[in-house]
């Protein structure tokens, strides 16, 4: 007999709040923005809407892209036809491969975008595996580090994670979204343990490190099961 689905957390658990939050944001400062005689949220809105229908002609135009890489080709185009119309008005436009990307975007978010505007102009690995070796390479550094008490062994992490953003990018994955799931795991599987002691009248502070990885294992091998089944 198959075993009961297990309960699981999913990204749309919590959107709903996030979504909130986000919106709040939008509409503090564009208040702000109101106040000092700048912009509303309706420009706001305006504004978004024009640029959605200026980038993609093939849906509200007449032109014709009819697979993603053409589609995106075009948002390509009309994004540099755009800065360079900024130009012309004496906007000032950032230069350089890598600019347009904000400072403000999360930190995985933001490293994906710099390295795949690094890998238009030629400045990319044509293999998984590179990276996979470069993931190693700078584990080794940290590893070395470690060895050496160097006080910057906290900072080669940093390299650490943007190499496995990189190889996120080389599988066509969202490093976001895969953290995401992994933090979902981990809060499954920790929850499992804590059950499990519990049976058993304990808490985590009361149970060895061993014992508590056993229980991981277990709580991995039910899911693996679950998931066969």
């Amino acid at each position: 007999m198959r075993s009961p689905t297990p309960l699981r957390v999913t990204i749309w658990d919590d959107l709903e709040e996030e979504l909130g939050d986000l919106l709040l944001q939008v509409v503090f400062h564009a208040r702000m923005a109101q106040e000092q005689g700048a912009f509303d949220f309706g420009d706001v809105v305006a504004a978004i809407t024009t640029k959605l229908i200026r980038r993609h002609p093939h849906v509200f135009g007449d032109e014709k892209a009819c697979d993603p890489e053409k589609v995106k080709g075009l948002w390509e185009e009309i994004k540099a036809q755009e800065k360079a119309a900024k130009a012309s008005r004496g906007k000032a436009v950032p230069n350089g491969a890598l600019a347009g990307v904000p400072v403000a975007h999360p930190a995985l978010s933001r490293a994906l975008k710099l390295q795949a505007k690094a890998s238009k102009v030629g400045f990319d690995w044509n293999d998984p595996r590179a990276v996979l070796r470069k993931i190693r390479e700078e584990a080794d550094e940290i590893e070395a580090a470690l060895d050496g008490d160097d006080p910057s062994a906290a900072a080669e992490i940093g390299d650490l994670l943007f190499a496995a953003v990189n190889l996120a990018r080389h599988l066509d994955a969202d490093p976001e979204a895969l953290l995401r799931q992994t933090n979902l795991k981990f809060e499954r599987r920790f929850t499992a343990i804590e059950q499990a002691l519990a049976a058993r009248g304990m808490a985590p502070q009361d149970a060895t490190l061993a014992e508590m990885d056993a229980l991981w294992h277990e709580a991995k091998a039910r899911e693996a099961t679950a998931e066969e089944s």
